[in-house]
């Protein structure tokens, strides 16, 4: 039930991480406050499809 899902940065679009998520449990686009390492700065990272 577990997919990998990728994280893009919300300001410059750039798709930075990758992490995994139940799908189950966590049905919603997945949001999380990270480092992005083009902007230099923490931003919000947003799952893309």
């Amino acid at each position: 039930m577990r997919v990998i899902v990728t994280l893009a940065c919300t300001t410059c679009k750039e798709r930075n991480y990758t992490t995994s998520k139940n799908k189950k449990n966590d049905a919603n686009r997945m949001e999380m406050r990270k480092y992005c390492p083009r902007c230099r700065s923490h931003a919000v990272h947003r799952e893309t499809r």
